[in-house]
């Protein structure tokens, strides 16, 4: 997490940079515009822990620790709901179970669950959640991350970079020209297919590419 917020001050300084070189109008623009989107981010970054507190936290960890990985959410109007299921969770002590809140991040912790710990962070929330009406409950099986929205919005995803993701992979497709898109698609395709999907498109771009020659269709796959 302080090698994320390092990487992000870089960055900013690298932007601030360019700024002093740049005279162009429409790229000073862009750039104020990344620089103050780089602000924020770091200023959401969750700020390091001091060194005594993280070898602290350390020596109280019985065993390894594992990433959680897997999860499910929904969401009311209210709240953002991150379900996690782990066996047992149930009859740890309270504080056992722990989660630190930002307004854009949330951090869950889970100590010494049948010799293991788990470990779950989320930056970059798609929206601002309200910090004190934050919370988690324990239930049979389970934790339930409470993140109370600071506005009663419906949320597409969970993080920010989510959102970038599916708006690139709708771009990809998203244009004037049909054929374009069915290209872009096939190429996605071809790019994350098995060797048989890869033939498969290769012979489909074959038998097009000669009825094309031969007039039958106006325009290729």
């Amino acid at each position: 997490m302080a090698a994320a917020r390092e990487e992000l001050q870089k960055d900013l300084e690298e932007v601030k940079e360019l700024l002093v070189k740049t005279t162009r109008k429409r790229l000073r623009d862009v750039l104020m515009m990344e620089k103050h989107k780089l602000e924020l981010e770091i200023k959401n970054q969750p700020l390091p822990k001091p060194k005594d507190v993280i070898e602290e936290e350390k020596s109280s960890l019985g065993g390894y620790t594992v990433k959680i990985n897997n999860y499910g959410w929904d969401q009311s109007d209210k709240f953002i709901k991150i379900y996690v299921s782990l066996n047992g969770v149930q009859k740890l002590p309270a504080e056992n179970v722990q989660v630190n809140f930002t307004e854009r991040s949330f951090d869950l912790l889970v100590k010494n669950l049948n010799g293991k710990n788990y470990t779950m962070t989320f930056n970059n929330l798609l929206k601002p959640i309200s910090v004190e009406g934050s919370s988690r409950k324990i239930k049979t099986d389970t934790v339930l991350v409470m993140c109370k929205k600071k506005r009663e919005e419906k949320w597409d995803c969970l993080t920010q970079v989510e959102k970038e993701s599916k708006e690139k992979e709708k771009a990809a497709y998203d244009t004037s020209d049909p054929s374009e898109g069915l290209m872009n698609l096939l190429k996605k395709m071809y790019a994350e297919g098995d060797d048989e999907m890869k033939r498969t498109i290769n012979k489909a771009w074959v038998e097009s590419r000669e009825k094309q020659s031969k007039g039958d269709i106006p325009m290729d796959i």
